[in-house]
Parts: structure tokens; sequence; C-alpha cells
């Protein structure tokens, strides 16, 4: 092994005599750190920018004898570079004369007479002329890698038994051009989509996809689908960058003089247009902002190139290092084009500079613009994708495809992923892997088993409860599969069983046949807004710690058959039938009788319903085109929901006649700085008549945990209601206010606040029907709550302290208490 990694070493030393590579650290005459310093190679427009410690590395496939380094305040300095100059230290001497003119206070450059200002302001009013903006309509080819490496790579890690029968990876070591890192590429995932769009009303674009590639993971969708939900596009022209669903500012936004000092350091001609170069650094610490700097031209004020890298006190977990850089063509003279846009992301569990983590890199590529060809309007909607095709094209196809070509250790990955395949030990890693990511565990060909996640609960009824699942899974792209799961209570020393069945049968428009049935326990009631559906999990039925009694629960015996249509993108229609019986788990200690129509009382249904769904997610990704798809920017697009549900009495003896209405709504708002915003809404009404287990109970929560759209201070069946209008409020702060706070700000927790509240009535028909032991109460008053949070403790715990603002003087009313909740979060 010592000598597979000296002759990696040497492979690495003789690739430097090809280039120039230098880092470094800038340090002022005192020894202080001098961050966010201009460092390029003399006579070029090759640079970076030194980080919050002063630190950089830069380097170039050309040669260059000299460095130039430059700060406000300070005097430029240029430094000969030579091999005994790896690791550099450059001393800055505070400046004179030469820069009385920007007015510097401990490196913070003041906004008026400031020439870099002048100049961006030129930038925001020529934004909307520029690039595509010019034209009614275009259409573009874009190619897409994306790239994850180990870094930090030495003997130690290469020596650890995880790799044992695995050397053969190393082979394909190579060295960061941002960092100077050691890497070693583990995964490549190509992408090849033609766009089509238009300017004019109403604004459209549509992007197709022609072919994508995996090196070694084709069939773990929930990976995939991970790794696209890391990077999403963005316009460096906006005011806010969403990176890790956090909103950067942008150094071109409007408020980038507030938030960003700016700095005109040089020009020169790049490609034949004359440029200014331009340098920004944050203003203060702990804000989502970036460093780096820009080239824009002289007469159109477009950005030819910038490069930015994402400051190190930003507080977005497991991300150590973000870098940007994008480059425009220039076409036709004047318009400016984006021609390719590299991110490149170091996530680690921590921010030192030795410790090992992952790059993530995306490159996109753009070309073959063709400008204002006139096409119908249908032509630019989205349209749902079922090519199997376009996962399977030829190596010809991507030769003639990619607009660049793969780098030698590139194309390494592919073959040695394939060779990895049939090794025991990456074998064990890969399925260690697809069981955090997706929940189940691959036993056998064309089966998995899972969830795993769920298989221990505990209730009042059941006890301990163990739940076993499995399901089919040839491929991500399956058009069928089954699903099934069976629970053993070991107090009521009873079996449980659901299993469902879904085929597609069309995948142009995604027509989803299903049928499935469940005989289980379930509390009732959790959710306001009710789907049928035959494998949810009960949150409440299955938690492992409750608080209070939790025995109010039902056994439901449930068959379900529905079809599923997606006529467009992203909006869903669903008509299903559902027979249920309900009772009591438990009628000793929980009572649901009710009067007949002939007066006796009643302990049991039987119900046939009838509904229908609309569902809209715009702007929801989904991968694949089997039947089962993946979401990858969940939580990122609004939902709309609406359902009507007819009961039929008579068919199957079915007990009762009465119609629900029922609407959800849920918006997550990105908020610039301030961070996130999510609100849920809900209305619903039942008509005619029905017991207990048929009305629309509002959802308590007795665990200790929090859960969304649920009243965590309310007993299951506290509240009763047939009509409602439900509103959940949530404000998480990212860290914006603990980020002024010393000492606090180092812990990088984030503020969270919210309300919600719940307003509804109960008719006298409903009443006098009941004969349980459940006294209807409805939130005539409004019933509300609120809390006060604490998120990303130790980056995954977060502690939420919860006060009832009403009815806190009904007997038993929890009125306050502390939850917490575990997540991963960016």
């Amino acid at each position: 092994m010592k000598k597979k990694l000296l002759y990696i070493l040497i492979l690495i030393t003789l690739g430097m005599q090809a280039q120039t590579k230098v880092k470094g650290v800038v340090v002022d005459n005192t020894g202080a750190s001098v961050p966010f310093a201009n460092i390029i190679f003399k006579g070029s427009t090759k640079g970076t920018i030194s980080d919050e410690d002063g630190r950089f590395y830069l380097e170039s496939p050309d040669n260059f004898k000299e460095l130039e380094v430059s700060f406000v305040g300070f005097e430029t300095k240029v430094v000969a570079i030579s091999a005994s100059n790896y690791e550099m230290k450059i001393v800055l001497e505070e400046g004179r004369d030469q820069l009385k003119e920007v007015m510097v206070y401990s490196g913070r450059v003041k906004k008026k007479n400031n020439p870099a200002i002048d100049l961006l302001r030129k930038i925001w009013a020529q934004k909307r002329r520029n690039g595509l903006n010019m034209y009614d309509r275009y259409e573009f080819d874009r190619y897409e890698k994306i790239e994850f490496d180990l870094n930090n790579i030495d003997e130690k890690l290469m020596q650890r038994k995880v790799f044992e029968g695995m050397e053969m990876v190393f082979d394909q070591i190579d060295t960061s051009k941002i960092t100077g890192k050691v890497f070693l590429p583990i995964f490549i995932n190509e992408s090849v989509y033609k766009t089509y769009g238009k300017n004019i009303y109403p604004r459209k674009s549509n992007s197709i996809m022609i072919a994508n590639k995996n090196s070694g993971y084709s069939d773990n969708q929930a990976l995939i689908s991970f790794l696209k939900q890391l990077y999403v596009d963005f316009d460096i022209y906006d005011n806010y960058l969403l990176f890790f669903d956090k909103k950067f500012s942008s150094p071109l936004s409007k408020l980038g003089p507030d938030v960003y000092n700016y700095v005109l350091t040089d020009s020169a001609y790049i490609d034949n247009k004359w440029c200014y170069n331009i340098l920004f650094y944050p203003r203060r610490k702990n804000e989502l902002t970036f460093k780096g700097d820009f080239w824009v031209s002289d007469t159109t004020y477009a950005i030819k190139e910038i490069q930015m890298y994402a400051t190190k006190n930003a507080n977005v977990n497991w991300v150590k290092d973000i870098y940007i850089e994008q480059e425009y063509e220039v076409l036709n003279d004047s318009v400016f084009l984006l021609k390719r846009d590299y991110i490149m992301t170091d996530f680690a569990l921590n921010q030192k500079d030795k410790s090992k983590g992952v790059y993530g890199k995306r490159t996109t590529l753009y070309d073959n613009h063709i400008f204002n060809v006139k096409r119908p309007d249908d032509f630019y909607k989205e349209q749902i994708q079922d090519n199997e095709e376009m996962y399977n094209q030829s190596d010809d196809f991507w030769k003639r495809n990619r607009q660049e070509e793969l780098t030698e250790n590139e194309v390494g990955i592919y073959k040695m992923l394939d060779t990895l395949q049939n090794v025991k030990r990456f074998q064990q890693i890969n399925t260690i892997g697809e069981i955090l990511a997706s929940g189940y565990w691959n036993f056998a060909h064309g089966w998995d088993f899972g969830p795993i996640f769920s298989t221990i609960g505990y209730n009042d009824i059941e006890g301990l409860r163990l739940k076993a699942g499995a399901r089919t899974y040839f491929s991500q792209n399956d058009k069928w599969r089954v699903k099934g799961y069976l629970a053993y209570g070991f107090m009521d020393a009873k079996f449980k069983y659901g299993i469902e069945g879904k085929y597609l049968f069309n995948g142009r428009d995604r027509w989803v046949l299903s049928l499935g049935t469940r005989k289980d326990i379930e509390q009732l009631g959790v959710s306001l807004t009710t789907a049928n559906e035959v494998l949810e999990r009960s949150f409440a039925t299955t938690s492992i710690f409750t608080r209070g009694d939790n025995s109010k629960l039902s056994n439901i015996d449930l068959t379900n058959l529905k079809v599923n249509v997606e006529p467009v993108k992203n909006l869903e229609l669903r008509l299903g039938t559902t027979y249920k019986t309900l009772e009591s788990a438990d009628p000793s200690r929980f009572n649901v009788d009710y009067y007949d129509e002939n007066g006796e009382i009643q302990s049991s249904i039987e119900q046939v319903d009838v509904s229908f769904g609309v569902q809209y997610t715009p702007k929801r990704k989904a991968y694949g085109f089997g039947v089962e798809r993946s979401v990858s920017n969940n939580g990122r697009f609004p939902t709309f929901f609406i359902s009507y549900t007819r009961g039929i009495k008579g068919v199957f003896n079915s007990d009762f006649d009465y119609h629900k209405l029922q609407f959800y709504y849920e918006q997550p708002m990105q908020l610039g700085l301030f961070g996130r915003l999510t609100s849920t809404f809900e209305i619903g009404k039942t008509i005619n008549p029905v017991p207990l287990q048929l009305l629309n109970i509002v959802p308590g929560n007795q665990t200790f945990f929090t859960s969304k759209k649920l009243f965590d201070l309310l007993d299951y069946y506290e509240f009763v209601t047939d009509e409602y209008v439900s509103l959940h409020l949530e404000h998480n702060f990212n860290g914006k206010i603990f980020a002024k706070i010393p000492w606090i700000r180092d812990l990088q927790w984030r503020e969270i606040i919210g309300i919600r509240g719940v307003v509804g009535g109960i008719s006298q028909e409903n009443r006098d029907i009941n004969a349980s032991d459940i006294v209807y109460v409805a939130p005539e008053n409004i019933y509300w709550e609120y809390h006060f949070g604490i998120g990303n403790i130790f980056k995954l715990l977060r502690v939420d302290f919860e006060y009832r603002g009403s009815y806190r003087d009904r007997p038993g009313a929890t009125n306050f208490a502390v939850k917490v909740g575990f997540g991963f979060y960016f």
C-alpha cells in the first residue's frame, strides 16, 4: 500500500510540472490573517479569493512566474512563484495613498462614490436585456454531469479495513483544482436535455430529458433523487440564490451593497470584450453570503465570468465549502449566454481543514441555441416522461452528445464501479447505503424487506407491536409493485396485516390502478384531511413513547380500489371506492356506540363510499417512469388538494348516506434572508349525520415528538367537528437572530416560532345519534396554541416549547409541553 501511495504521489508531482499550483496564506505585518484578499496569476484573469482565515489555493494548466496579491487598505504585492513556494506566506503592507478615494475602514468599503457600485447599478438596469431575455422564444441543448468524490485521501484512510478487497479504487485518485486536496471519484451521473422556452406571456419553459446514465447505482432511486435535489437551477442576476433550502444573497442583488463590500480591481480584454473586474466580500459574519469576483462587459454590462465561494461561517449543516463559477459566451457581439455552470460543494461533518468529506460537483454546459422558432403554446407545457430508452443510450450516443469529454478519472469511475459490483465488501457497503436512503433492505432478487424504521411500536391495546413488511422491487421503474406487512401485538395477541398492489397501465398520462386491503388497529382522527390509504403508517398507533391514555383505538377492516391519472404534469386526479368496517378495539375502555335510525344502539359501522380527489403540486420534480416515482425537491413546492366523498347507504349493508367536502393547501415560502415560512390551511364539512368514527376529529398528538399538521397539546378526540377551518403557521429563521449573539452563534442553532389554530362546529343531529362515551365538544371559539423552538441542535435535534392559548380550563387540559423532533437538515 505504501508503494502504491508513493506511486500516486509521483504521478501527482509529475502532473504539477505541467501546471502552476500555489497554496498558502495571506497575513498583514502583525501576522494576522487577511481574509478576502484578491490573488491572481500576474498577467492573467485567473484568480481566487482568500478565505476567512486568509488561506488560498490556485492552479492553472499554464505556466506563470508571478503571483499578484491585493486587498483594500494594503499595497499590492507581486510574489515570485517557484517549486519551493507551494506553501506560501504572503505579508501585505498597509497602503498609503493609492486607495484613499475608496475610503477604507477596517476592511469595509464605503458605498458613496464607489466605482464598483456605479457599475453594479448599470448591471441592474441591463439585466432584463441580456441573454435569453432578449428573445421571445428560445431553444438549446443542455448537458449535466454530477460527480461525487471522497476527499482528503491519505495513506491512513487507504489502509482502513473498509477498503479491503477494493484497493483498485485508489487508481482513480486526483487533486482538486479548487482546493488542492486529494480526492477519489466514487460516483458520476450524466444527463442530456433539450430545453424550449418563451418569454412572452405566459412565460413557460420545458426541459425534456433525452438521456440519463449512472455509474453503478442505476437502480437506487432514493440516491439519484437525493443527488438531484442537492442542486437546483439559479439565475445569478436574481436577488437571492437557493442552495440547500437556504437563500443566499446574490452578489448581483439590488440589496447587495447592504451585505457586500465591492472593489473595482482591474480591467482587461476577455474574448475581445473589454471587461471590468469587481471583487466582493461580506460586510458582516454569519450571513448567507459569498466572496469572490466577477468580470463585467463595459458596453452591455453583462457578466462574462464569475466565481464565488460561500463564506465558511454560513449556517449550513454538513457543508464546509461551496464554490460556484460561471462562464458566458458572446453571441453576435452583444448577447451574453450562459455557456458553463460549475458548482462544487464540500460535504463534511465539521469545518476543520483536514476533515474528510465528500465533494459534490455539478457541471452544466449549454449549446446549440436557436431563437424565435414559433411553436404552439402546448409545446411548452411540461410533459410526463416515461421513455425507458433514455436510460439505455449507447456509448456512441454519449460520445456525440457530451459537450465536453470525460476526464480519464471520470471514465475510470464507470470501469471501477462495474468491477466493484462483484466485490463482496462493496456490496455490503452499498446495501447499508440503500437501507439508510430508502428504508428497505434488498434481501432477495425482486424483493425488499421494510420499511425497517417502523418495525417496533407500542400502544395501550397491543402493548409491544412488531411489524414486518416487504415489497417487490426489480428496478426503480417497475410497471407494477406489490407491498404488504404483517404485525403482531403481544398484549392483545392478534395478528394484523395489509397488502396492496399497483399497476401502471398507461405511462404517458400515468394511469395507475391500485387495489388493497388492511385489517389493523388504528388511531382514527389524527388527520383532518382523509385519503383512505391502505398502507399509510399510523403515527399515533405505532409510536413507542406517548403521554396520557392511548387506548382510544379502533379496529379497521378496509378494502380500497382506486384509479389515479395525471393528465398534466403534477396535476393528479383520483377516483376510488372503499368498503370498511369500524369498531372499538376495546369497548370497555373506548365506547363508540351510536343510535341507528330505529333508535337502537350499534357498536360497529359498515360503510361504502366513493371519493374523487384532485391534487396539484406545481414545481414538483419527480424522477423515474415506473408505477412509483421519487420526488427530489420535497418541501419546496406548494400542495393543493380537494376531495369529495359520498357515503352510499344500502350497498353491501352500508350504514350511512353522507357527503364530505375537504380542501387542503400547504405553502412553503423562502423569505429572503429571514428564513422559511410554512403555512398549512384546511377546511372541510360533513353533510348528514354520522357517528364519531366518520366525523372530523381535530388531530391531537399524545406523543413526545413534534409532528406536522397535528395539535401538539390536544388529546385524541378532545374536539369533534362536522365543519372546520384550520391554519398552521411556522417560521424557521435559520439562525438569523442567534447569529447576532456572541457564543450562541457558534452553536449554529436555529430559531423557530409557530402558531396553529382551528375553529369548527358540530350539528345537533350529530349530537343526537351519539351514544359513545365521548362528549362532543367543538372549538367554536377558536382553539389555538403556539410554540417556540430551537432547531439544529447537534445538527439533528429540535426542541419545542408548546403553550396552549385557549380552552386552558378544560378538565385534564395540557397547557404546556416540551417536545422534540429529529431530522436531517442542511
